[in-house]
């Protein structure tokens, strides 16, 4: 973690405020937390801010405001104590239908730490995730909190078609995958729960600062579970 948080331009319209250069929770807390206050704060010509695991990307109008003027705004909410933690974390409870088909890597993977598939699946479960950010495709979240024991690095060649709920690790990162798409990270099960639909609102269902348990279920209790996941974004809609 930076001392001083660093302010970088980028380009004519948008700046980066940098707490580090690490995944660290205390380092994204303090991302996330500066999120929350621009939001509530209203800073003129402020566009849209996208955070990230280390830094907060802030997009500005030129025509409203400047560089070195959204800078002069910036300071009074970098501080430290202000930064130290998020005011609202939501909690989700995610099930999941670990290996066979679901999960094509997880055999490979409890393998590889000497572990039993159960095993790997409880080391799995029994921490929470944080959203750290969302990000390469709508609604991918990234999770910090892996057990450290479960860490594999990313697969030498990536696989085109990941399935939307894909639950995966790569290196010391977590994901759920919110659509079909590309991904070079190891697939160990998948949910029934929608966090990206087009068609809904909101289209995302996570934000950065959310908080996730995942529990294993059977496969037989795909079709009730993901009933129950629509009732839960059902709640959280309201």
């Amino acid at each position: 973690m930076y001392t001083i948080p660093r302010i970088l331009a980028c380009g004519d319209s948008a700046l980066s405020v940098e707490f580090g250069d690490d995944i660290d929770d205390d380092i994204n807390t303090r991302v996330l937390s500066l999120d929350r206050n621009i939001s509530r704060q209203m800073i003129a010509g402020v566009i849209e801010t996208v955070p990230t695991y280390r830094s907060l990307l802030i997009h500005y109008n030129p025509f409203m405001t400047s560089y070195t003027s959204l800078k002069r705004d910036l300071i009074p909410l970098l501080n430290n104590q202000q930064l130290s933690q998020i005011d609202t974390n939501r909690k989700w409870s995610v099930p999941v239908v670990y290996g066979g088909s679901f999960g094509i890597d997880l055999e490979m993977l409890a393998s590889e730490k000497n572990l039993t598939e159960n095993e790997f699946i409880k080391r799995h479960c029994q921490v929470e995730y944080r959203v750290c950010m969302i990000g390469f495709m709508p609604g991918f979240a990234y999770l910090g909190g892996l057990d450290p024991s479960l860490a594999t690095p990313r697969r030498k060649h990536p696989r085109p078609d990941a399935p939307k709920g894909t639950i995966s690790i790569g290196g010391e990162q977590a994901a759920l995958q919110s659509v079909v798409g590309p991904s070079g990270w190891h697939w160990i099960g998948q949910t029934p729960l929608e966090v990206y639909a087009p068609d809904r609102h909101p289209m995302c269902l996570l934000d950065p600062g959310d908080i996730i348990r995942f529990y294993p279920v059977e496969q037989e209790a795909w079709s009730h579970e993901s009933e129950r996941c629509a009732a839960m974004i059902c709640d959280a809609a309201k």
